[in-house]
């Protein structure tokens, strides 16, 4: 089912042509939110940076047919959804030898690294007294 169709059949210079596929173009080339002037209305339109176009050209029975379609989804892309939805990162705490050995202790586990550092650091601290 089709949410909304909007259709325009007219004959037009060469000119106002070229100034409805420029206005297409410039709001093409702006993207997210764009306003086209179609005649007596204007066309709101959300344009993400990837399309599908599909291009087409008829000759026959005296006559050109020049079609240029466009393509897009309504739907939030990955990159946008991870660019919006992405949580934040936490910044890391770091351990210090004190707070290694405090956990250490805690866990009832007394690594001899922790342990090292801590007496280390006592020694260190008792030379310069």
């Amino acid at each position: 089912m089709t949410d909304l169709k909007f259709e325009q059949k007219r004959s037009l210079t060469r000119q106002e042509a070229a100034d409805q596929l420029t206005a297409l173009a410039d709001a093409l080339r702006e993207g997210g939110d764009a306003e086209l002037e179609l005649g007596p209305g204007t066309l709101g339109l959300r344009i993400p940076d990837d399309l599908h176009s599909e291009l087409e050209v008829e000759i026959g029975d005296g006559e050109v047919e020049l079609e240029i379609e466009l393509k897009w989804t309504t739907a939030p892309t990955r990159a946008a959804r991870s660019r919006t939805e992405a949580p934040a990162d936490k910044p890391k705490r770091k351990s210090t030898p004190a707070a290694a050995s405090r956990n250490a202790t805690r866990s009832g586990k007394t690594g001899s690294a922790g342990s090292a550092k801590t007496r280390s650091a006592k020694r260190a601290a008792a030379k310069s007294s």
